[in-house]
């Protein structure tokens, strides 16, 4: 069975001959059947995905192959492909056909990477474990006993179980970098707009980001410079330049370092990555880097504000599944109105219904300014007070996670608390910087958690380079 290092030593040994493409699918078809107990995948592309190894395999030997041939991807079941199923891991949506890939599919398609399926997570990419899927949880393969992490618990699970080289989430909360810490890889949510959201089943659209989950921080730096970029079907993305990501993963300059006092100082915080984090800012210090503690007295703002715009947001967003165009439809309906409440009400779980019902109250009338409208001024605030650090620095340090992955059902019961898992993630989403995960250490339990770093906008280069730093401590 081939063994999978980076991106770099696999095309290497494609050109070589060691391996070939058809093989590579062939055995990681294998391993997700070995490993289906774990329920990551919710469907795998097996016609397509041979057809596309046998295309890359031609290509490789005519030497004009793509700069992702046969790496093979796992897409979130809320990502777009067209003529293949995609649910957002929902009832409502249960064996609906994509009819157009979303623009990172292509692109990745375009460099002749291989897609080989759909993986479980939260439903409609609401959730903190991978617990609110219309179909099963998932299984931490680290753990069993523990959950993956959400939304993109699917795909974390899908790189750390070694079924895939390189997975795609979406991030809205956290949900590529709490993932990647409770599964110990590397996950990236890019600047918001640097990634095209066309073909992304909306949850919150003013956060939502699609990112890339790996196994090296030069494997993320690679799928972004491939994935970003200017796009016609998207008018929220950027149109700046997209670096050479993958050239530059090279830390090469003595940059300015913060780290959040409160973020450190929290009583939830697990003290073994309390202890991590504070000797990788020692090791920093020792290599003269300048690193300071900076005060955010904002974090405790930061979930209420984060829940109640992306649940108004939800609540615009979900209004287009009623049962009528497409998806779920009630058997029990008997007219329009009994269709849109019936399939709604069937079609939907707990916690998006939890969602909808808060969205829709925080944008009704008498609630609005009271709510919605105080949220986006914190938000404000917040991105303000975030990019005022970064005037001074170019960094900033958190913990990715307040703990390791937790027992299945242990949080479930009490959403404030699964919310709260969420509490050092959120802040780049609200500010719309671009933040990443890294595999930083495991507890006693030998469970890994990440290392959170966050950059100014669109300084993906600087933040990749500094993560790939820190990770060779």
């Amino acid at each position: 069975m081939y063994v999978f290092k980076s991106i770099a030593s696999l095309q290497n040994d494609l050109k070589q001959g060691n391996t070939n493409c058809k093989d590579l699918v062939v055995s990681s078809l294998a391993s997700i059947e070995e490993k289906k107990h774990l329920n990551i995948f919710l469907e795998t592309f097996n016609e397509s995905a041979l057809k596309q190894a046998d295309l890359v395999d031609a290509k490789i030997k005519a030497g004009t192959a793509g700069r992702l041939a046969g790496v093979i991807v796992a897409l979130k079941d809320n990502i777009c492909y067209k003529n293949h199923k995609v649910s957002a891991s929902s009832k409502i949506l249960e064996n609906f056909t994509s009819l157009y890939s979303s623009t990172v599919v292509e692109r990745l398609l375009a460099e002749d990477a291989i897609i080989i399926g759909r993986t479980n997570c939260d439903e409609f990419a609401m959730g903190s474990s991978n617990e609110n899927s219309a179909y099963g949880k998932v299984l931490n393969p680290l753990n069993e006993k523990t959950v993956p992490g959400g939304s993109s618990g699917g795909s974390a699970a899908a790189v750390a179980a070694n079924l895939v080289h390189v997975a795609l989430g979406s991030d809205t909360g956290g949900s590529i970098r709490q993932p990647a810490s409770f599964c110990g890889v590397v996950g990236l949510k890019p600047t918001y707009g640097r990634v095209s959201r066309w073909g992304l089943i909306a949850y919150a659209s003013s956060f939502d980001q699609i990112g890339p989950l790996t196994k090296t921080i030069d494997d993320a730096a690679l799928v972004l410079e491939i994935i970003a970029g200017a796009d016609e079907f998207d008018g929220t993305v950027s149109s700046k330049p997209v670096a050479e990501y993958a050239k530059n993963t090279t830390l090469n300059k003595k940059i300015k370092i913060a780290y959040i006092k409160d973020c450190l100082d929290n009583q939830a915080l697990d003290s073994t990555i309390k202890s991590n984090i504070n000797q990788t800012i020692e090791k920093l210090k020792k290599e003269g880097y300048t690193v300071d503690g900076v005060d955010f007295k904002e974090l405790e703002y930061l979930v209420p504000t984060y829940y109640v715009l992306t649940t108004a947001e939800a609540s615009s967003n979900l209004g287009r599944f009623g049962g009528v165009p497409y998806g779920y439809r009630s058997p029990n309906a008997t007219d329009l109105e009994s269709t849109f409440k019936k399939s709604r009400t069937e079609g939907f779980g707990k916690e998006v219904q939890r969602r909808i019902m808060l969205g829709t109250f925080v944008l009704s009338a008498g609630y609005y300014d009271a709510y919605y409208g105080k949220a986006q001024q914190v938000r404000r605030v917040v991105r303000d007070k975030t990019l005022a650090i970064f005037k001074e620095y170019d960094i900033i340090i958190t913990p990715s996670t307040p703990g390791v992955a937790f027992e299945h059902g242990s949080k479930g019961a009490d959403p404030i608390k699964m919310y709260l898992e969420d509490i050092y993630t959120v802040q780049a989403n609200i500010t719309g910087v671009p933040a990443i995960s890294i595999p930083a250490g495991v507890n006693q339990n030998n469970m890994p958690f990440g290392l959170q770093l966050m950059a100014r906008p669109f300084e993906e280069e600087l933040l990749l380079a500094t993560a790939k730093h820190i990770s060779e401590f």
